[in-house]
């Protein structure tokens, strides 16, 4: 058996790369972006504030990136993470559910971007027994 690609992993003249076609949309995901804000139905929330991790998976085409290497044909999960965390933080909203759609249609914004879902905990909420965490999941795509 010999090998698609030369020693170091990378294409030869000999070994042209095999172009790959996917067979399920590619998906970027950002796992517990910590945000603390002042998000909540009860006075003390908006007073006090709570910390929220989100979640995020993209669903995205990649073919292009990968093939060209260059990160403008995808899409930057640091620039993408920073976006999140600061529309997340300002403006408070009563529901977390408001709070992921506002999430989605930050990540919906770029062209690249198909489909989000979004996972909002909020792992202080004020429950009156003991909890490990409260969360929405809402999954949007373009129109």
């Amino acid at each position: 058996m010999t090998d698609e690609f030369a020693p170091g992993g990378t294409p030869s003249a000999q070994n042209p790369p095999t172009l790959l076609v996917p067979t399920e949309p590619d998906s970027l995901t950002l796992t517990g972006l910590a945000v603390q804000a002042n998000h909540g139905v009860y006075d003390f929330e908006r007073r006090d504030g709570q910390p929220f991790i989100i979640d995020v998976t993209v669903w995205l085409n990649t073919v292009d990136a990968a093939a060209s290497d260059d990160i403008d044909q995808t899409l930057h999960y640091g620039d993408l993470a920073s976006e999140i965390v600061e529309a997340a933080s300002k403006d408070p909203v009563d529901l977390i559910e408001t709070l992921a759609e506002r999430v989605a249609l930050v990540v919906l914004a770029h062209a690249i971007s198909d489909r989000v879902q979004v996972t909002v905990h909020k792992p202080e909420a004020p429950i009156a027994v003991p909890f490990g965490d409260v969360s929405i999941t809402i999954t949007r795509r373009r129109a």
